[in-house]
């Protein structure tokens, strides 16, 4: 017998994928699943009355007001804190603007609350948003 002479064995030269795709497939369905569920809205119910539709400059300017009377500036919960937040926010102080969305079963006092903290911080142009039920003639 001589050395060497033995038969190589060949290894797969093809990679099988199948796995792959299974795997795929399974990642795929679970982000499908649990994306929908990451995104955590904030539901408010504005009043309905016949107005025209505020059109929003910045949605980072906007105070929400929820049924449960949390108070949130953006995404920021400041329910203790409304007027510091507002005296310290750089584009409230620049644009002097400042968009209220309450929920209709809000009480009066907290959106009140909510102007007089606005005031106090400076804010001239206070717009309160509302779900319009039909549109309003344009002014002439």
């Amino acid at each position: 017998m001589a050395l060497g002479t033995q038969p190589r064995r060949r290894g797969f030269t093809d990679i099988n994928v199948t796995p792959l795709v299974d795997v795929m497939l399974v990642l795929l369905v679970v982000f499908m699943v649990t994306a929908p569920l990451l995104s955590t809205g904030l539901r408010v119910e504005l009043p309905s009355v016949q107005a025209e539709a505020t059109t929003l400059k910045d949605t980072r300017l906007v105070v929400t007001v929820t049924a449960d009377e949390r108070i949130l500036f953006g995404e920021r919960d400041v329910t203790d804190d409304v007027e510091p937040v507002l005296r310290e926010d750089a584009r409230v102080q620049a644009e002097r603007e400042l968009y209220i969305r309450a929920d209709k079963e809000a009480r009066y006092g907290v959106v009140a609350r909510v102007v007089a903290a606005a005031r106090a911080a400076g804010v001239d142009g206070l717009n309160l948003m509302v779900e319009p039920v039909t549109m309003l003639p344009p002014r002439e």
